[in-house]
């Protein structure tokens, strides 16, 4: 345990030691260093695959589920697929040295708030090694060093790829530090991570809801919450049916492991009986597990089954009283990631905007949306449910603070 703790604190004082360097970086230097880091990726898959293929022999000894077995795998296609995320990066706008606001004093002093780098960013992540590639590059592309925790599950690939990157910061003159990966054999690395203030500048976990409450409970260290999603569709009376059924389905169905799958249904309870049935028929046919009233021939619903991010061909079934029922099912049970509305009802559509308090409230469209790309930013290291610094897709902005120049000719304050 000591010599663990000794490690992740050696290599946090390093990554602070290399910070001002990394934040220095111009932005063509930081686009042409991600443009390389793809290529080599790409050139090296060999080697990804042979530490990925003792991972996966490992997890299969153990016991993981397929499931956990695919978010681990990786393949020639994968692999191109997170060089093009590093290469999509490299072609965002970069937030460092962007100037928010300013002006000029009475006295003459001129004054302006700019994004600058966050620092230290510390990242706790499960299972899937693109992951590792991901937060390297948006911490690059922001200016931060990235000190990365993986899953002991992946923990040969990880340390394959973060050795691929390593080599390619020195190939630019670059300090290998500016991306680490941390010992992951037992959770007291996660917890000497989190509490080592001072040296590092914010932790970002991204995972299952016992991984992120585990960080943002016993963490010293600044944490950006990247939520759970429990979000919720609710279907109104004034809804045009079909295009509400296609977009359940499109929420729930498209892809079920991800954060802003739709996990509950709530339905008016003014809709006739014909319309309800629809929306059932509709989730059985597409192989979807009802849970609910027992009575309307659901898997019988608990407490527990309300607050459910199943992630799974599985979803809550709820009537409500209107959507005032929706906004009041939702502000008790609601992760507050992302919940939808399907109505025709301009009152209606904006009592719910109003008063639905999530990082994303959607009108007449799916849950799926809630996405860093889809919201045109381009790549995304979570999503934020916490209000403060950020709330939503947390992209490269996100990745920033700012700080205020005073530029004057002498002034002294009376």
């Amino acid at each position: 345990m000591g010599n663990e703790r000794d490690e992740v604190l050696a290599k946090a004082r390093r990554a602070k030691d290399v910070a001002p360097e990394v934040a220095a970086l111009s932005q063509s230097a930081k686009n042409a260093l991600l443009i390389d880091a793809a290529t080599t990726l790409q050139n090296r898959t060999a080697e990804i695959l042979a530490a990925n293929a003792q991972d996966l022999e490992a997890g299969r000894a153990a016991g993981m589920d397929e499931a956990l077995l695919d978010r681990l795998a990786l393949d020639e296609a994968r692999i191109a697929g997170i060089a093009d995320g590093l290469r999509q990066v490299a072609g965002l706008k970069d937030p460092v040295g962007e100037v928010l606001r300013g002006h000029t004093l009475a006295n003459g002093i001129k004054m302006h708030q700019v994004r600058v780098p966050l620092g230290v960013m510390g990242m706790v992540y499960e299972a899937r090694p693109n992951v590792t590639v991901d937060a390297f590059g948006l911490a690059l592309k922001s200016g931060n060093v990235a000190l990365l925790r993986g899953s002991k599950t992946a923990r040969r690939s990880n340390e394959a790829l973060v050795a691929i990157l390593q080599d390619v910061l020195a190939d630019h003159g670059l300090p290998r530090e500016a991306v680490q990966l941390l010992p992951c054999e037992t959770h007291d690395s996660v917890q000497h991570l989190i509490t080592a203030r001072g040296l590092v500048d914010v932790v970002i976990p991204r995972g299952g809801a016992k991984l992120i409450e585990a960080v943002v409970t016993n963490a010293t260290v600044p944490t950006i919450e990247t939520g759970t999603g429990n979000c919720h569709f609710y279907i109104d009376k004034a809804a045009e049916l079909d295009s509400a059924i296609e977009m359940l389905l499109n929420g729930k169905t498209r892809r079920v492991s991800v954060c802003n799958a739709t996990e509950t249904v709530l339905v008016d309870a003014s809709l006739d009986q014909a319309s309800k049935q629809q929306i059932i028929d509709a989730l059985h046919n597409a192989g979807v597990t009802i849970h609910g009233d027992p009575a309307l021939g659901f898997v019988e619903a608990t407490e527990a089954d309300w607050a459910e991010e199943y992630l799974s061909m599985d979803i809550a079934y709820k009537e409500v009283d209107g959507v005032d029922g929706a906004i009041e099912h939702i502000a008790a049970y609601s992760t507050g990631h992302t919940d939808a509305i399907a109505s025709r009802d301009a009152y209606t559509l904006q009592r719910f905007a109003d008063r639905v308090d999530s990082a994303a409230v959607v009108l007449n469209a799916s849950t799926a949306f809630t996405d860093g790309e889809q919201y045109g930013m381009g790549a995304e290291i979570g999503i934020s449910t916490q209000k403060l610094h950020a709330r939503g897709p947390m992209a490269l902005p996100e990745l920033t603070t700012t700080k205020w120049v005073l530029e004057g000719t002498g002034q002294v304050r009376a």
